[in-house]
């Protein structure tokens, strides 16, 4: 039973330190009916929550399907501060007003993950706002100045002769300072946060606590398939947009980053996945996302919207409209996007032309060689799924 349960964890891991560590406290746990204080920390900096969460999400409600004690924590303290994880310069502050209308949405959206009745939100300014000088000073006190440069984000910064500041320094500390108040047993994050997971291990056996086990978790790449998915770079796919969005944009992945997804975002074994024709693959794949976010019954109707769009050819009913009087053709073009598509940005001219060319361009249905438009009233094709409704009002 034991081994089953280290199994389920362990799936889809990166890293757990330490696996024996973890081990003994479940045993431990179970022993003395005493649930395990899971914790996974989430800086509010950006609205929504997206796909990249979820891997995390997902793992945390394993823990608290086993019925553990789960605190999914807001860091709106920290937030103010910045993780400097991953970052090649000083990040900009956010202000009080992003923080709290941020982490509005995060409270609201955790919930299409975790059991809400099991799960106790929390937010780090609660104890962090409280310390006091003293209390930093002493926090400070607990880390040296070689341990901070040591890490590879602040060693690359200072190769390349860029700033850090004090306050960069600062936000490992505090971050490690929240297990040490909640007592954690295990901390949950991202592979990127392996230093962040070190250090609340490290405070917690100065203040004379049992240190946490710590799992951490793959990071998601983005539609882009190269990109940590991230709502600064665009290639997110986030938890709270409409179901059509999300089964759209599923199906614009790569076949390769398809059998990710499946394997850190669904309970399908990747093994019947690959036994699939790719295309019934990724439509099931986003078929079972959808369901998470939304139902069965949506996901369902998404899936046949999609096929019978897509196979039969159909123009979807939301699409932008334009007066052909008020736009040229290669704007028109190069604007051209649906909900269902994936990059409703502009494309450049360049790209126009050579679609052109490739005859991916068509105008009611007859294909254009041309950067001109027809002077009439009628729906613009570019590829399988752009497209914009021109009309004519003179």
């Amino acid at each position: 039973m034991q081994e089953d349960i280290i199994k389920k964890i362990s799936s889809g891991t990166t890293e757990i330190i330490n696996i024996e560590i973890l081990k003994e406290k479940l045993l431990r746990s179970q022993k003395n009916k005493k649930p395990l204080h899971i914790k996974a920390g989430f800086d509010p900096t950006a609205p929504d929550l997206h796909l990249g969460h979820v891997v995390l999400l997902r793992k945390i409600r394993q823990f608290q399907d086993l019925g553990h004690k789960v605190f999914f924590l807001i860091g709106d303290f920290t937030a103010q501060i910045g993780d400097p994880t991953g970052r090649d310069q000083l990040r900009v502050r956010m202000t009080p007003g992003q923080i709290r209308k941020n982490a509005k949405t995060y409270e609201r959206q955790v919930f299409k993950i975790l059991d809400k009745k099991k799960t106790n939100v929390i937010f780090n300014s609660k104890w962090l706002k409280r310390l006091s000088s003293q209390d930093v000073l002493d926090l400070s006190a607990r880390c040296t100045v070689a341990q901070m440069l040591a890490r590879a984000d602040f060693k690359k910064r200072i190769d390349e002769n860029k700033e850090i500041s004090i306050l960069e320094f600062i936000y490992p500390l505090m971050q490690g300072y929240d297990s040490v108040y909640l007592k954690a047993d295990v901390e949950l994050g991202g592979s990127d946060q392996k230093f962040n997971l070190l250090m609340a291990r490290q405070l917690q056996e100065t203040f004379g606590q049992e240190p946490q086990a710590v799992v951490m978790m793959p990071l998601l790449e983005g539609t882009d398939g190269v990109q940590k998915m991230s709502k600064s770079l665009g290639n997110y796919i986030g938890i709270d947009e409409p179901p059509k969005e999300i089964f759209g944009k599923i199906m614009s992945i790569s076949d390769e980053m398809m059998l990710r997804y499946y394997e850190l975002l669904t309970d399908i074994d990747i093994s019947k996945a690959k036994e699939m024709h790719p295309k019934e693959a990724k439509l099931t794949l986003a078929e079972e996302i959808v369901s998470q976010f939304y139902s069965e019954k949506v996901a369902k109707i998404e899936r046949e919207s999609f096929e019978k769009q897509f196979s039969g050819g159909e123009v979807p009913d939301d699409i932008p409209e334009y007066d052909t009087s008020e736009i040229s053709a290669l704007t028109a073009i190069s604007t051209t996007a649906s909900t269902v598509s994936v990059s409703p940005c502009p494309i450049s001219s360049n790209e126009v032309r050579r679609l052109l060319k490739q005859g991916a361009v068509s105008f009611n249905g007859k294909k254009l060689d041309k950067d001109i438009l027809p002077k009439e009233s009628g729906v613009l094709k570019i590829g399988k799924r752009r497209f914009l409704r021109l009309i004519k009002t003179s």
